[in-house]
């Protein structure tokens, strides 16, 4: 019979773990029949010995399904979306992209997480705006997204389960930096979002997880071929991160300066990066067929002025 014990001495000593260990691990994580010292030491054993190829996408896909997986309106085909940034200071992007993407006809159900490390989290950000409510049920999910165009909320209780849970252990044993335990985390919960396309900022430099151009291609080598293995169209864009996005940092004015954004009054390297990734998204869902026509259309996109008054509060 398997056991926890067994399963962390086996990755401890450099083993890698087979799709059935994988599944234990996380079924017991989920279940809670596993001592959150185990838990922490197991995601030590991975920081500290790495994953092969084959673990890191039995991890992301046993993650995925260790939960809900959501579900769209055959209208939609094609029209879902999403972005995921590896973090940074100042990286306020989400709260701009994605109701611009929503003016541009895309539907963006936006499942983010909180801060990591140094990095600020969108959660963290949207909730500094008195009363706002990132704990939506799935069914308001869904109504939200088809009468607004996105959403931008935490992970439910029943979706990814197992990367909630992980994702908090991971700062809080200094493991956040992992390859595998980053991949698995990031696309776990993108696809279980039932994306049609995915664009990654990967981010280099002295603000970033990456410090260099070489291990920012290694981790979106890796994004990108566990996001297409799960049947979403995924490609990454390289950005540095050597100074902090925007004027502003801190929670409240980096909301502040998005709504500056969003009424075209932003700084310019943050409406360059929200054009690129919005223009990039746009090639892939055939909306456009280049990368120049897509910031221009998003660069023109007045979603701001409809969407956050509408944007759901408590």
């Amino acid at each position: 019979m398997l056991s926890i014990p067994d399963l962390i001495k086996k990755k401890r000593d450099g083993n890698a773990l087979s799709d059935e260990d994988i599944q234990f691990f996380l079924q017991a994580v989920v279940k809670k029949t596993i001592q959150e010292a185990q838990t922490g030491a197991m995601l030590m054993a991975i920081f500290m010995k790495g994953m092969v190829a084959t673990e890191t996408m039995a991890l992301t896909k046993a993650m995925k399904l260790s939960g809900e997986v959501l579900s769209w309106p055959e209208e939609w085909a094609e029209l879902v979306v999403d972005k995921h940034s590896t973090g940074g200071v100042g990286d306020k992007v989400s709260l701009v992209l994605a109701p611009a993407l929503a003016a541009c006809g895309l539907k963006v159900p936006m499942i983010s997480g909180r801060g990591l490390s140094h990095t600020g989290g969108t959660l963290d950000k949207l909730e500094s705006i008195p009363g706002f409510n990132v704990g939506q049920p799935l069914p308001k999910l869904r109504s939200i997204l088809a009468e607004v165009g996105c959403v931008i909320v935490g992970q439910t209780v029943s979706l990814v389960p197992a990367d909630r849970i992980l994702y908090a252990l991971r700062d809080a044993t200094s493991t956040v930096e992992s390859l595998p335990l980053i991949t698995g985390s990031i696309i776990s919960k993108k696809a279980a979002e039932s994306l049609n396309s995915l664009v990654l900022d990967v981010k280099f430099g002295g603000s970033a997880i990456c410090k260099d151009l070489a291990s920012a291609k290694a981790l979106g080598e890796s994004l990108v071929t566990a996001g297409n293995n799960l049947g979403m169209n995924t490609r990454a864009v390289f950005t540095h991160m050597s100074n902090p996005i925007g004027r502003c940092i801190g929670n409240s004015v980096e909301v502040i300066e998005s709504l500056e954004t969003l009424k075209g009054k932003g700084p310019s390297d943050l409406m360059e990066l929200v054009s690129t990734l919005g223009g990039v998204l746009l090639v892939m869902t055939g909306k456009v067929s280049s990368l120049s026509e897509g910031v221009r259309l998003i660069t023109e996109s007045d979603g701001g002025a409809d969407f956050w008054p509408k944007f759901p509060g408590p």
